[in-house]
């Protein structure tokens, strides 16, 4: 039998001086961070749906694209997660990250953008270290992927903030 992972997109916003963007969600009663995040629908690209995301759910725009991975890093989804994507057949999510560099660290972050689906109730700045500590236990390695991944491009980042 061939297991059917969801298509999503997981995007990681940095800042000027390399922190970046964790938000928790709205429908939790704790403060579960993680990245921005969404599916990919048919006929969408890795980076329209990274944009389209973000926009829906943060309210950002003004962003540039730094880097993007390769490949989508497979997650297994837990019991409790899983029976709500039952019908769907996906046993998990094949997620794709995209490395964003905020133009303006002004940003104002809102979370009504899309009023149909609240994703998220509060955010803040972290290192990029810090994510994988902060995510729920069923991501922890696929954002540990990422995080050895985008790195070297949130060193050239803090580096360049420096001088």
């Amino acid at each position: 039998m061939i297991e059917k992972f969801r298509e999503t997109v997981a995007i990681i916003v940095c800042n000027s001086e390399g922190k970046v963007l964790l938000c928790a969600r709205a429908n939790q009663k704790g403060y579960d961070w993680q990245f921005p995040q969404g599916g990919i629908d048919s006929g969408e690209s890795v980076l329209d749906a990274a944009g389209r995301e973000l926009r829906e759910e943060t309210g950002i725009c003004d962003v540039t694209l730094v880097a993007e991975m390769p490949e989508g890093v497979k997650y297994y989804f837990p019991r409790a997660i899983a029976t709500r994507f039952k019908n769907s057949g996906n046993v998990g999510q094949n997620q794709h990250y995209v490395l964003f560099r905020l133009n303006n660290d002004n940003v104002k972050i809102d979370f009504k953008t899309h009023p149909e689906e609240i994703e998220f109730k509060a955010y803040k700045w972290a290192e990029l270290e810090d994510a994988p500590r902060e995510i729920v236990y069923f991501k922890k390695e696929a954002y540990q992927k990422a995080v050895e991944y985008f790195r070297p491009y949130i060193e050239q980042i803090k580096k360049a903030y420096t001088e």
